[in-house]
């Protein structure tokens, strides 16, 4: 059974006042102590049973919330904990909690980049810590693909907000193919992650077409309060990327009817694991399977292609086929083997 907010106060309330050992506590002291910090903490002012104090002594006790504090009772009256060192907030996780809790934090560690997390960042810094120390040396159950080196995730956060808050952007960016940085004014849209690396649709100041930028390619992100912000109508950015492989698009792209052939070996492969939600069997035999999808032409969908070697090949459409068969006979150019020696 969950444990409310309010059961985690009295509890702390109770402890506190069991941990001094300079007063002696009866169950009226107890049930005062708790009201009043009901009161102060959560502004409730109807007090609190004395029927309550004694379930929450009884759990406190019990394994359920797996505290087993030793309070006694002296004299038959006057509440403490035998061992005076003890506290609930020293009390140790079990097996159970301390799993899930790993779990939780390789979560939170793979969200870096936002502002909400970032802001925990010591917290679950200091609780990885600990769970490392009290680790049972059980094995990582989970695992989760990251890059500690990508570059941009300090961009994250900005970029959200200015999206959120409807903010334009003074963005300095230098593209692969570019020898020098540039600083534009941007209108912020989408952000994007695809392969564990982030991108942010923007339209520039200078033109009216949406552009896709590669947050490892900005240098600096500054917030402009006197520059408007433009919205960008006739898009839809909650299904821009619905047609798309990757990330590489504009907004007149669309969507065509891609037919692939898939050997035999692969076809579990590729049916557990769609390349794209549109995806359709077509025919399927002994020799493979034909599979439908609907997207657009771009660079991501060649890799994706390309990297199926020669357990696929490209139907239709005629362009997309005549860019395979180019690259791979490019790709083989690369292995001269009349040249190599034995």
């Amino acid at each position: 059974m969950a444990t409310n907010k309010l059961a985690l106060l009295r509890y702390r309330i109770i402890d506190e006042c069991l941990q001094n050992r300079f007063r002696k506590w009866t169950l009226n002291d107890l049930i005062e102590k708790v009201a009043d910090g009901l009161y102060e903490y959560e502004g409730i002012d109807s007090g609190i049973s004395k029927r309550t104090i004694q379930l929450d002594i009884q759990s406190m006790r019990s394994d359920s919330l797996g505290y087993n504090a030793p309070i006694i009772v002296v004299d038959r009256k006057y509440y403490t904990y035998e061992d005076a060192n003890y506290s609930i907030k020293n009390s140790p996780i079990n097996d159970a909690d301390m799993e899930k809790l790993k779990e939780v934090v390789a979560i939170l560690k793979h969200l870096n980049g936002f502002s909400q997390v970032d802001e925990m960042s010591e917290v679950i810094a200091k609780l990885d810590n600990s769970l490392l120390t009290r680790s049972t040396k059980a094995p990582n159950y989970i695992q989760m693909e990251g890059n500690s080196l990508l570059k941009g995730i300090k961009f994250i956060s900005p970029l959200y907000e200015a999206i959120k808050n409807k903010q334009t952007l003074l963005i300095e960016y230098k593209s692969f193919k570019s020898k020098e940085a540039s600083k534009n004014f941007y209108y912020p849209y989408l952000l994007k992650e695809y392969r564990n690396r982030w991108f942010v649709v923007v339209r520039s100041s200078k033109n009216k077409y949406l552009l896709t930028l590669a947050l490892d390619r900005i240098l600096n992100v500054y917030a402009i309060a006197n520059e408007p912000y433009k919205e960008y109508e006739g898009v839809d950015f909650d299904r821009y990327y619905e047609d798309t492989l990757g990330v590489t698009k504009t907004e007149s792209d669309r969507a065509q009817k891609i037919i692939l052939w898939v050997n035999a070996y692969n076809i579990p492969y590729v049916k557990t694991k769609p390349i794209h939600p549109s995806q359709q069997v077509i025919e399927e035999n002994h020799d493979g399977m034909k599979i439908r999808i609907d997207v657009v032409l771009n660079f991501e969908l060649e890799r994706e292609i390309l990297g199926f070697g020669e357990s696929m090949k490209v139907l239709a459409p005629r362009n997309l086929q005549k860019r395979i068969i180019k690259r791979v006979q490019q790709m083989y150019n690369h292995y001269d083997i009349t040249n190599q020696e034995e």
